[in-house]
């Protein structure tokens, strides 16, 4: 699959938080968003406090702590405490503050993902694609899905319009899709099997995955297929960043051929959680 050269999209989709977050009411800040923990208030501060940590971490190098990390549920364990320390610091911040800090710290952070040769090793894997070593594309990727889902967050609780932009929302989903073969990694079949994951919309787009011997890889999307899923847009973010039941997500969804191995993609998870 080509690579994802997205750094420049930060800057677009940060603007556009920035403006989201100046255009809130005040009792906007406390509504009740999709992840069950956090309101408003706290996705606004989780996106300042990563932008921050990144920054601090990787760009300087800046090490306070050496956790041992041992397991995947090691780092999912310090994944969340982080994000729980940093809500917990940054969501006592007033609206002005904390958008005077996220418009300083999104310019910083696109700058220096920019600056990053995309090719050259990422400091962090993208654990949830199954990598142990990830290229600084897909870091910088990940990252724009992070900016992307959150800030999406946001405005569906708010009920403002959300990015269903082409060209912020398609890399964000090709980049969630790069997870599949992860998805699939306990699911046996016949080499040779073909799934093939749709989504819906003028954002979406066709990802497929086959089987090999003892994995399943990527391969350019086919006429044939065994198994095949169609996703709407306007539930995919939602999908493979547990925004929403599975459960409900089967009522609206579409499935033709094996249908317990198209049903798989619901478990994709592109979010360290």
């Amino acid at each position: 699959m080509a690579p994802i050269l997205c750094a420049h999209l930060l800057r677009k989709v940060d603007a556009q938080l920035v403006d989201l977050l100046a255009s809130l009411r005040p009792d906007e800040w406390d509504l009740q968003t999709v992840a069950p923990q956090w309101r408003v208030r706290d996705v606004a501060a989780h996106l300042l406090d990563t932008v921050l940590r990144k920054l601090s971490l990787v760009r300087d190098g800046w090490l306070v702590e050496q956790p041992e990390l041992r397991t995947p549920e090691d780092v999912v364990a310090l994944v969340n405490r982080m994000n729980r320390d940093g809500v917990t610091v940054f969501r006592r911040l007033s609206p002005s503050v904390l958008i005077s800090l996220m418009s300083f710290a999104c310019r910083e952070s696109a700058a220096f993902h920019e600056s990053l040769d995309p090719f050259a090793p990422a400091m962090f894997a993208v654990s949830w694609a199954g990598e142990e070593r990830s290229l600084n594309w897909f870091d910088t990727a990940r990252e724009l899905t992070e900016r992307w889902h959150h800030q999406q967050q946001i405005r569906q609780a708010t009920d403002r319009p959300g990015l269903m932009i082409r060209e912020l929302y398609h890399p964000v989903l090709d980049c969630f899709m790069r997870g599949l073969p992860q998805a699939y990694r306990r699911v046996e079949a016949a080499p040779g099997t073909m799934v093939r994951a749709e989504v819906a919309g003028d954002c979406g787009g066709v990802w497929q995955i086959a089987r090999e011997e003892t994995r399943w890889v990527p391969v350019r999307p086919a006429d044939r297929w065994d198994s095949r899923i169609v996703v709407p847009q306007e539930i995919a973010w939602r999908v493979f960043t547990r925004g929403i039941r599975r459960e409900e997500a089967a009522m609206q969804i579409r499935v033709e051929g094996e249908q317990d191995l198209a049903l798989r993609v619901l478990d994709l998870t592109a979010v360290v959680a």
